[in-house]
């Protein structure tokens, strides 16, 4: 940095934090670190007292922060993002629709190893709303060597390290299973927490059918909705080992290719994920607790479904650490660590 008299500092930007103090008025920062001078600034900074001013002085192969903020944020912004104003090297990344987050969780973490740079955001594998922050970026000091930001491109390669995809306009069809339901003997609760949870990703819901535990019945009326048009089927209830819950023999005769019946996630053991044709139309059986469980591993899924990103028996896998609900007296889901740890 180097010294200018404040009346010939038009242009430059100041290396530190100018405090103005007005007695019973106001004690803090007029202008912050970063801050490039104006001709409007000069009258301000004489009456506080500041004749001659610190000021960065560019140097060959060194960026100021908030030239390095450009080049950062680049590695990070994607599509269905808009971001912050650039300041004191910092910028903030926010969506622009509702969808699934993912991360790249390994280049991410090269690059928080650099040093002199970092880029903090929210949990990956989960679902944001329109305007939620996703992602803060800056530069810790006031220059940044412009080899470091290079290595940064290189790691980060092409591909941004942040992704959203939007959310699909899809029809869910929901079967509920069990005798009882469709005798009238206890009153059907099940299809109504259900539609609700559709309803959070905007999702049309046919009339829900009552199939009891005739398996038969159940492999029917999934294919049949699938030929209406639904593009997702869950089947509630009937999925414990009993000899009388049928579902997963349904869901396995529809020919639909399943892909794992169970989960490492409580609530949500004994869910089923598979999906049926060329079109991969997930298809799927709810065990009881997404009926009275505040969320579940369906919760957890759900997002997935919606945004048509493929589940796997790694993406169920991972779903252990950070599977296990706590049941805490006042839910706070998503931003708690349930589901979060893979």
């Amino acid at each position: 940095m180097k010294q200018v008299k404040t009346v010939s500092a038009v242009g430059h930007i100041l290396c530190h934090d100018l405090t103005q103090i007005i007695p019973n008025e106001y004690k803090g920062a007029r202008f912050r670190k970063g801050h490039i001078v104006t001709e409007e600034d000069i009258p301000v900074l004489l009456s506080m007292g500041k004749e001659n001013l610190y000021v960065w002085e560019k140097k060959e192969g060194f960026l100021h922060e908030d030239e390095g903020a450009e080049i950062l944020v680049s590695l990070c912004q994607n599509e269905h993002m808009t971001r912050s104003e650039t300041k004191e090297g910092k910028i903030e990344l926010f969506a622009d629709c509702d969808g699934f987050f993912e991360v790249n969780r390994q280049i991410l973490k090269q690059l928080n190893s650099l040093g002199e740079i970092m880029i903090a955001s929210r949990h990956g594998n989960t679902y944001v709303k329109k305007g939620d922050k996703l992602v803060g970026t800056r530069v810790i000091p006031l220059v940044i060597d412009e080899k470091k930001l290079d290595t940064a491109k290189k790691i980060a390669g092409d591909t941004p390290i942040f992704k959203i995809t939007p959310f699909k306009h899809k029809k869910a069809a929901i079967l509920v299973t069990g005798n009882e339901v469709k005798k009238g003997l206890i009153e059907d609760k099940f299809s109504d927490v259900v539609k609700e949870k559709f309803k959070e990703f905007g999702a049309d819901v046919f009339e829900p059918v009552l199939v009891g535990d005739d398996n038969a019945e159940t492999t029917k009326q999934i294919l049949k909705h699938i030929e209406m048009g639904a593009d997702i089927v869950v089947c509630t209830g009937g999925m414990s080992v009993d000899p009388d819950d049928k579902t997963p023999l349904a869901i396995k005769n529809t020919g639909a290719d399943i892909i794992s019946y169970g989960s490492p996630v409580l609530p949500g053991a004994m869910f089923l994920l598979s999906y049926y044709g060329d079109k991969k139309i997930p298809v799927c059986g709810l065990p009881g607790c997404v009926m009275y469980a505040k969320r579940t591993i369906f919760d957890l899924i759900l997002p997935y479904l919606m945004a048509d990103i493929p589940v796997n028996l790694d993406t169920l896998a991972g779903l252990g650490e950070g599977g296990l609900c706590l049941n805490c007296e006042t839910c706070t889901y998503p931003n708690c660590g349930f589901g979060k740890g893979h």
